[in-house]
């Protein structure tokens, strides 16, 4: 008889997390590392040092061809025409009444050797098909060749104050800037480094073949970089307002009332721009902390003098030392400041809403 985990998929690192003893859960149809050690000590090791997330579960998109830019700026919110060689770029992908199908981050990468444009596209591991079918049934009239890389990388999540160095030391060539890329070579194999991360600190994000994660990793940890899970990998973004896709951004939920309005470049005519033009819903995504005891988690009711909210993310800070989260309320309610209640198991919790993000270095 076949389990659940026999359905599972696993990554190149599955061995080096099963040797650590990670805690291993499912989570968008693979088997991935929730914790090692521990939630609080990896989340403190990723803002104190350095820290190591296997997100090799993200999906990748290529889009290729002559008409590529202009393909992608069809698809997606932000302006692409802007995003030079060697740049990285957020953006939402929205459908026609602007619900979010997925939040992605595309890299411009050297053109082919046909000189024709050529995009890289990382996808959310729960949206990855969508996305992929989304790009591919809306590809009719451009002269662009849309592929499914997924199975052609690994990625790694380096991240914290000392991540750069710490990679630095290991790569052949200069790691990128923030927002930038650069093929680099790491532990004796080539990869995408990119500095990008889901964490608040400085870091890069490394995509390589499969077959070179482990060396990778071992380089790394090696070194002293903590392995970190999903877990803790929640908690950094939740203290710096970083959406999840499935908690923060649904398609039940628009880009501008979800806060992303930097990203949404209204006047590139992408889909779903018509329809944000007047997207006033009423309610906007705020980020809270408690003042008294309590953890809010997804789907607690927020309590306000406007009327009632929803929780969409919710922990415990350690960073902070109490509750934090982030959850849609009438906009009237969204003012920093704003005194709100937050039912957690049928107890009214006092909360305020914060300005982003909760947690700061400064």
């Amino acid at each position: 008889m076949s389990t659940e985990t026999d359905t599972l998929r696993r990554t190149a690192l599955f061995d080096r997390h099963a040797g650590a003893g990670a805690k291993l859960v499912p989570f968008a149809g693979w088997e991935m590392p929730v914790q090692y050690e521990g939630v609080r000590q990896e989340h403190l090791a990723v803002r104190q040092g350095a820290g190591v997330f296997d997100v090799s579960h993200m999906g990748e998109i290529e889009t290729t061809g002559p008409d590529a830019e202009a393909f992608l700026q069809h698809l997606l919110s932000n302006d692409v025409s802007r995003l030079a060689e060697g740049g990285a770029q957020y953006s939402v992908l929205c459908r026609e009444d602007g619900g979010v199908i997925d939040d992605l981050f595309t890299y411009r990468l050297r053109p082919g050797e046909d000189g024709a444009p050529r995009f890289l596209t990382v996808t959310n591991a729960s949206n990855h098909e969508t996305d992929y079918a989304w790009f591919s049934d809306h590809a009719d009239g451009f002269d662009v060749t849309v592929a499914d890389v997924a199975d052609r990388y690994a990625m790694l999540a380096v991240q914290g104050p000392e991540a750069r160095e710490i990679v630095a030391r290991h790569a052949r060539g200069d790691l990128p800037g923030r927002m930038r890329t650069a093929t680099v070579g790491v532990a004796g194999s080539q990869a995408l480094a990119c500095g990008t991360g889901y964490t608040g600190e400085d870091g890069v994000e490394l995509l390589m073949p499969p077959s070179a994660a482990p060396a990778i990793w071992d380089a790394l940890v090696e070194e002293g970089v903590v392995p970190a899970g999903l877990a803790a990998r929640d908690t950094l973004r939740t203290e710096v307002c970083f959406h999840l896709y499935g908690n923060d951004l649904t398609l039940d939920h628009n880009p501008i009332e979800a806060g992303l309005g930097w990203a949404v470049k209204l006047h590139t005519g992408f889909i779903g721009s018509d329809a944000l033009q007047s997207a006033d819903t009423g309610r906007k995504l705020v980020c809270f902390g408690f003042t008294g005891p309590g953890i809010p988690r997804q789907g607690n009711g927020i309590f306000t003098d406007a009327g009632e909210g929803v929780v969409t993310s919710g922990t415990m800070s350690p960073s902070l030392g109490y509750g934090i989260g982030m959850g849609y309320v009438p906009e009237e309610a969204a003012e920093p400041g704003t005194q709100v209640k937050v039912d957690v198991r049928g107890r009214a919790r006092a909360a305020e809403v914060r300005a982003k993000p909760l947690y700061s270095k400064s």
